[in-house]
C-alpha cells in the first residue's frame, strides 16, 4: 500500500516539523505510482538541518514503502515561493501523513474538482449509459456514490483532487470534451 497517511505510523522527528505531506501520483486513486513524493515542512530552520532532518524522515518511511521515497524539504517561504513547481501538488494533492487529512486544510481550505460536461451532442441512450455509470443501476453503485462525488447541477460534478483520473476515465468513454477545474473552499 502507497498510502502512507492511511498506517499508523509512528516516526520519530523534531518540533521544527510542522507537516509531512504525501503527494503526486500516489495519492490518486487508480494510478500506478513508481515512487512516493514526500513533502517535509519546517519552522523556518537552517537548510542543513532539514536536510538532516528529512533524511532521517526517509529512512523510517523506506522501512515501511515498497516505492521508493522521494523527500522534498521546505519551509512556508520555499513552500509558496513561485520557483517552486511542487507547490501546487503538494498544497492541492497533498495528504498530511501527521494529521490524515488534506494538507490544505491548516489553512481552512478544502481541495475540490468541479467537472463541467455536456450531453448535448449524445444519443439518448448515451445519456442513459452515461447516468447509469454516474447514478449506478440495478443495486450496482455508480462513481458518484461510490467516490462521494456530487452532482451539484446538471452538467457539473464535484469530486475530491485523489479520484480525478477515475472521473476522467469515466466520463472519457462517454464525452470527449469536458473541463475539469480546480477549486479550494472554505471549511
Amino acid at each position: 500500500m502507497h498510502k502512507l497517511w492511511l498506517k499508523k505510523l509512528k516516526l520519530n522527528y523534531s518540533e521544527n516539523v510542522l507537516d509531512i505531506v504525501q503527494y503526486g501520483s500516489s495519492v490518486m486513486e487508480d494510478s500506478q505510482a513508481n515512487d512516493i513524493d514526500i513533502a517535509v515542512i519546517f519552522n523556518k530552520i537552517p537548510v542543513k538541518e532539514q536536510l538532516d532532518e528529512s533524511q532521517m524522515i526517509k529512512k523510517q518511511l523506506m522501512e515501511i514503502s515498497q516505492l521508493p521515497i522521494h523527500i522534498k524539504s521546505y519551509d512556508f517561504y520555499s513552500l509558496f515561493d513561485k520557483s517552486n513547481f511542487a507547490g501546487e501538488g503538494i498544497l492541492f494533492h497533498g495528504i498530511s501523513i501527521l494529521k490524515k487529512d488534506y494538507f490544505s486544510k491548516i489553512f481552512g481550505f478544502m481541495p475540490r474538482l468541479y467537472i463541467f460536461y455536456s450531453l448535448d451532442k449524445l444519443k439518448k441512450k448515451d445519456k442513459i449509459r452515461f447516468n447509469y455509470m454516474l447514478n449506478g443501476k440495478g443495486g450496482k453503485y455508480g462513481i458518484l456514490r461510490k467516490y462521494n462525488g456530487k452532482l451539484v447541477k446538471p452538467g457539473m460534478i464535484e469530486i475530491s483532487p485523489e479520484h480525478e483520473n477515475i472521473f476522467n476515465d469515466s466520463i472519457k468513454e462517454y464525452i470527449s470534451s469536458f473541463m475539469i477545474k480546480k477549486v479550494f473552499s472554505l471549511i
